[in-house]
């Protein structure tokens, strides 16, 4: 009996040390992922997702997503695509230098949709890697009468 219970407080001690070592690893990866962007440009927004809520068909909704570059390099967006031709995204043309922020501005049109919306972008820039996932848009699209369908 002595042994089991020596067995599983062994046991459990080394799956404690084992669980400890977990975050560490994962810190060391994001600093090696981090570090891993030196000398470009990386894009980060304020917010990654907007729920516009709910949107009556034939409506156009509007958003900015502001970002910032925190990168060690000027920022230069090259092209924008959303997931559906009734999204439709507006870049800065210029660069934006490390620090600086910008702003992508997405026009959703409801015409002819109707439920529930999620919309994505994709960006093209200078950074590493050369698409980069972008921002969301959510929203509940119900008819003029105000039924959902």
């Amino acid at each position: 009996m002595k042994r089991i219970s020596l067995f599983l407080l062994g046991a459990g001690l080394l799956l404690g040390a084992c669980h400890q070592g977990q975050p560490a690893s994962e810190k060391q990866a994001a600093t090696a992922t981090d570090s891993s962007q030196h000398g470009f440009p990386v894009i980060t927004f304020d917010q990654e997702t907007h729920d516009f809520g709910t949107v009556h068909e034939g409506e156009v909704v509007t958003y900015d997503f502001t970002f910032t570059n925190t990168g060690d390099a000027p920022l230069l967006i090259t092209d924008a695509q959303a997931s559906c031709g009734c999204t439709v995204p507006e870049w800065p043309r210029e660069p934006i230098k490390p620090g600086q922020k910008g702003a992508l501005k997405v026009s959703f049109n409801s015409a002819g949709k109707d439920g529930a919306q999620d919309k994505s972008i994709s960006i093209k820039a200078n950074t590493k890697d050369a698409f980069v996932p972008g921002p969301h848009i959510l929203c509940n699209v119900i008819k003029g009468n105000g039924t959902t369908y």
